[in-house]
């Protein structure tokens, strides 16, 4: 027997985030790219053309909210069904009510939420319903589907992106909330656009965090003498334990704080750059954006001192796209501390800075001969690839052959330091400059008082 409602039940307040539920596809705040005029999810909702999908995206971006809509939409029964609290057992009941419904000439919308917690025998129950049209199946998962999803059940499936919210639209819900009469709009209530922000930039692009720290803190905000609720920024920052932490992403703190992060890092200070990270994570900013900063930073600062910094470093971005936050600020962590204590070299980054100079301004310079492709007779008549000489049939595996443009020769952009493994490199570097002068001396017959014969590029 289904659980009948009670008195106590039907009292209960629903929370802001439930009240504000959007029903229609115009009340979805987000995912213009998908749900705008004319866009492809859209028109496959108002044509009534659903099939299997998956949404992917993070937290708090409505993707439980959209399948909902559908189902309202397209009329169709919905059901949903958690990965977290069924087995196969209950697939298969769900999946005889779907084929009843079918019967009957209705459809039936399966919203599996966290479709990335089934294993691959539950997954694998949902194929011949999904096959055979007794269910539209929608899944939900903040893992990418490619990895978690089986490759059968994938490929029957359309996997829509969900993107986090922007600060913007997220103070679009909010000030929504606050006028709506579902949400906070029979009462009078008070707060600064700076405060809204306040609270926008906090939920770091989730929704469901948005309007739940507008609830509480509405709730817990000051009552004046005429019943208007006043809600400042100190209720803001008691009801998000965030005080001077909290700053705005695109303003000048912002960006005080990734110079200080990376000015840290330089200067082998572990200590000063943990707690750089901690403030911008912990005010709310966006993880990948600091992952790309450090990326960055393995090939500026770090370089060829230590090629494995600049693997670390993208792993540590790969791995906050993964697991997202809370749980990315370790690797965070591990990845700031790494870069810290690296030995540090800009040699690449100062090479690369020289050899652009002086491309932008020799773009007349021809590509020699010799190492031009000859891709056709005509090429080869004119003397393309004349001279070339490939370096691994050479007992040194070098050539004794010019690669850069006549007016180039002899050019050094990259000036290797001592640091960490850029010595070995450095050693090497110079090894071959010199084998090259020696050969060419050889083939030439030139002698030189000091045995050098290059001019270099200062960077």
């Amino acid at each position: 027997m289904a659980d009948q409602p009670t008195f106590f039940i039907s009292e209960a307040p629903q929370p802001l985030a439930a009240r504000m539920r959007p029903q229609t596809l115009d009340e979805i705040v987000g995912q213009k790219r998908l749900l705008g005029e004319g866009k492809i999810l859209r028109r496959l909702v108002e044509n009534d053309a659903i099939s299997s999908m998956i949404f992917w995206g993070p937290p708090g971006v409505g993707k439980t909210t959209l399948a909902y809509v559908i189902a309202r939409l397209t009329k169709s029964k919905f059901i949903d069904f958690s990965a977290v609290t069924s087995g196969i057992k209950e697939i298969r009941e769900v999946m005889q009510e779907a084929d009843r419904n079918r019967a009957y000439g209705q459809r039936t919308i399966l919203f599996v939420d966290e479709i990335h917690r089934f294993n691959k025998a539950q997954q694998d129950a949902f194929l011949p319903f999904v096959e055979k049209g007794s269910i539209v199946l929608i899944g939900a998962t903040t893992e990418n589907p490619s990895f978690e999803v089986n490759s059968a059940l994938l490929s029957r499936c359309k996997v829509f992106v969900l993107d986090a919210l922007t600060e913007d639209e997220i103070v679009e819900l909010l000030t929504r909330a606050l006028t709506s009469p579902k949400g906070f709009g029979a009462q009078k209530t008070t707060i600064a656009p700076d405060v809204l922000r306040l609270i926008a930039t906090f939920s770091n692009g989730d929704a469901r965090t948005a309007l739940s720290t507008l609830e509480m803190a509405v709730l817990n905000g000051e009552q004046t003498s005429d019943g208007a609720t006043i809600v400042s920024r100190e209720t803001v920052e008691q009801c998000t334990s965030r005080k001077s932490l909290l700053y705005d992403k695109n303003g000048e703190e912002h960006y005080n704080l990734i110079s200080a992060l990376h000015k840290s890092m330089r200067n082998s200070d572990a200590d000063a750059s943990l707690y750089w990270l901690a403030r911008m994570l912990e005010a709310g900013e966006d993880p990948l954006y600091i992952a790309r900063r450090v990326v960055r930073f393995a090939s500026e600062d770090v370089g060829m001192a230590d090629t494995r910094a600049l693997q670390l470093a993208v792993a540590a971005f790969q791995g906050c796209q993964f697991i997202g936050m809370p749980e990315c600020t370790t690797i965070l962590a591990e990845a700031v501390v790494y870069m810290a204590l690296a030995p540090k070299s800009n040699a690449v980054y100062v090479g690369y800075g020289a050899a652009r100079h002086d491309a932008l301004a020799t773009l007349s310079q021809p590509v020699p001969l010799r190492i031009r492709n000859a891709v056709t007779n005509l090429m080869r008549d004119v003397g393309y690839g004349k001279g070339y000489q490939y370096a691994h049939d050479m007992p040194e595996k070098i050539a004794d052959m010019q690669c850069l443009p006549d007016a180039m020769l002899g050019t050094q952009y990259y000036k290797p330091t001592t640091e960490g493994f850029e010595r070995n490199y450095g050693e090497r570097y110079y090894q071959i400059r010199e084998w090259k002068e020696a050969a060419k001396k050889r083939s030439t017959g030139e002698k030189g008082e000091n045995g050098q014969n290059e001019r270099v590029q200062d960077a």
